[in-house]
């Protein structure tokens, strides 16, 4: 998998998220975990607008994080996906210690497979080559309407219809289109 220049600088800054090299197994993560700041997090979900009535998909979970967050602070139905069975075990205690167990669910699966149709917000930390690869796979099975956020990494040519700044970090935000 070739980086883009500006991938390449992110992993440097971002401090060790890297793409593994020759990934050929579909139970091999395409990154190495690196965790959302809480502080991101936040602003991920203020920007999606999240409600109570929402079902935030979080693609690459990690610990959990963001869709415990959307539980907890806004009441939210959430679900990540991962493909790795060590964060899934972790963001399940993560949802257990937060007590939202019954208003989150974790999924042990390959993130280009799984089904998030039922999804009204979804949120990202991929590289944007996987983001772009990620978009016709959104774009099928995503509602019109619905709201993507993606820490860190744009969708190449799918311009943001919002950004915002974190710190050191990028908050990308895009809409679903409508037909």
């Amino acid at each position: 998998m070739q980086l883009r220049r500006r991938e390449f600088f992110a992993l440097i800054a971002g401090g060790g998220l890297l793409v593994r090299a020759g990934a050929t197994t579909a139970r091999e993560p395409d990154v190495i975990y690196v965790p959302t700041p809480q502080e991101v997090v936040d602003r991920m979900l203020q920007l999606a607008q999240v409600k109570k009535n929402d079902t935030v998909y979080d693609l690459g979970c990690g610990d959990g994080r963001i869709v415990i967050t959307a539980a907890t602070r806004y009441g939210a139905r959430g679900v990540g996906i991962d493909i790795d069975p060590q964060r899934i075990r972790e963001a399940r205690q993560n949802a257990r210690e937060a007590g939202v167990e019954k208003r989150v669910r974790f999924l042990e699966q390959d993130l280009f497979e799984s089904d998030f149709r039922e999804a009204t917000v979804v949120t990202l930390y991929l590289l944007s080559s996987l983001n772009e690869k990620l978009k016709p796979r959104l774009l099928a099975q995503l509602r019109p309407g619905t709201r993507i956020v993606s820490h860190a990494f744009d969708m190449g040519d799918w311009q943001p219809q919002k950004t915002a700044a974190v710190g050191n970090s990028t908050i990308y935000y895009w809409e679903v289109p409508r037909a």
